[in-house]
């Protein structure tokens, strides 16, 4: 490891514990010394079971984005491949479109009815693809991309449909859901996606090399003694189910999972022993902060960071193209060139 990694990791680190003073900002900021000394229990309130779990939600809906796009990226050498791309997102919204539509209210062990619906089509999206690419007697890269492109369209497809049957309110309730958020998040909503995420980058961290390696390519990988067909079924369903996660309790938030990992990858390099730490710490953060500023840009009223992350994708995007990617991953062929250090 060099020295420039070393210096990065110890700025993510850093930048992780600062994150715990953004519960303090908001439409009316809160000092320190209001909470040490108790002087209001509204704001006391509005810290600790308002603010603190928003925070809490986003590092953590950040990270579990940003490395799911990271592993994506990496298992098919494509460097706008993420889980949205398998259409988990367009599932999970449907689910929670079709609870709208149907009105039913319930919580079921402290988790909404909408977002278990969400999370049951997120799940079944994940095995539609899964069943579409087996049928072609094989697990190509290729076909899975192209199965999850058309389940997309599809659930986006009937989503549009249900819109538009939809009386106005709950038109409404399904578009600003899709917009994604953490205004009514709370500690049920942490509870509830800790064990989809953390499994999930456990499995990531375990196959860093793996990783490494698919990047290369199949054939290196193969060459290495990787059983590429099992790896990436492990990723697939782990980073999926992760992102089923977090997309069924905080709605869809576009693009975190394609501009984290680019960014930490421009900083630390392309060995995920490195990248899959940093691109962790750096997703978490990055929708904190995106969070913090859509509470108070426009105060008292607030944007939903699903809307402003994609207001930082779209130029993101555009870089992206205009920076001549090629589809094996950032730097094209530098990227092969330069090799991974075992």
């Amino acid at each position: 490891m060099n020295k420039k990694v070393y210096i990065v990791l110890a700025i993510c680190v850093i930048s992780s514990v600062v994150t715990v003073c953004a519960p303090f900002f908001g439409m009316e900021s809160i000092t320190p010394a209001a909470l040490i000394e108790g002087e209001s229990q509204i704001k006391m309130d509005i810290f600790w079971k308002i603010r603190v779990p928003r925070v809490v939600s986003a590092y953590i809906a950040g990270a579990a984005l940003a490395l799911g796009g990271m592993a994506f990226q990496a298992m098919f050498r494509n460097p706008l491949a993420t889980p949205f791309t398998l259409g988990v997102s367009s599932g999970a919204a449907f689910g929670a479109s079709l609870y709208t539509l149907f009105g039913a209210t319930f919580v079921l062990l402290g988790v909404t009815g909408q977002s278990l619906s969400a999370f049951v089509w997120a799940l079944a999206s994940i095995m539609i693809v899964y069943g579409l690419t087996r049928a072609r007697k094989g697990f190509s890269t290729a076909t899975m991309l192209i199965a999850g492109v058309a389940v997309n369209f599809l659930f986006s497809s009937m989503i549009l449909f249900m819109q538009y049957i939809s009386d106005f309110d709950n038109s409404f309730r399904i578009i600003r859901w899709m917009m994604g958020g953490f205004a009514l998040t709370g500690y049920g909503a942490v509870k509830s996606v800790l064990p989809f995420v953390l499994p999930g980058i456990l499995l990531v961290f375990l196959f860093a090399d793996e990783l490494n390696l698919l990047v290369l390519g199949e054939e290196t990988a193969l060459s290495r003694g990787v059983d590429v067909k099992r790896t990436r079924k492990i990723l697939f369903f782990a980073t999926s189910l992760m992102t089923g996660g977090i997309v069924a309790a905080f709605g869809p938030i576009g693009f975190v999972g394609m501009m984290a990992p680019h960014i930490c990858r421009m900083m630390v390099g392309p060995n995920h022993r490195y990248l899959t730490p940093v691109t962790l710490m750096f997703g978490g953060m990055f929708l904190v902060v995106c969070d913090t500023f859509a509470r108070i840009l426009i105060a008292p009223a607030e944007i939903p960071v699903g809307v402003l992350t994609a207001l930082l994708g779209g130029p993101f995007f555009l870089w992206l193209l205009m920076a001549g990617f090629s589809e094996t991953g950032p730097g094209g062929r530098r990227r092969r060139s330069a090799g991974v250090k075992k």
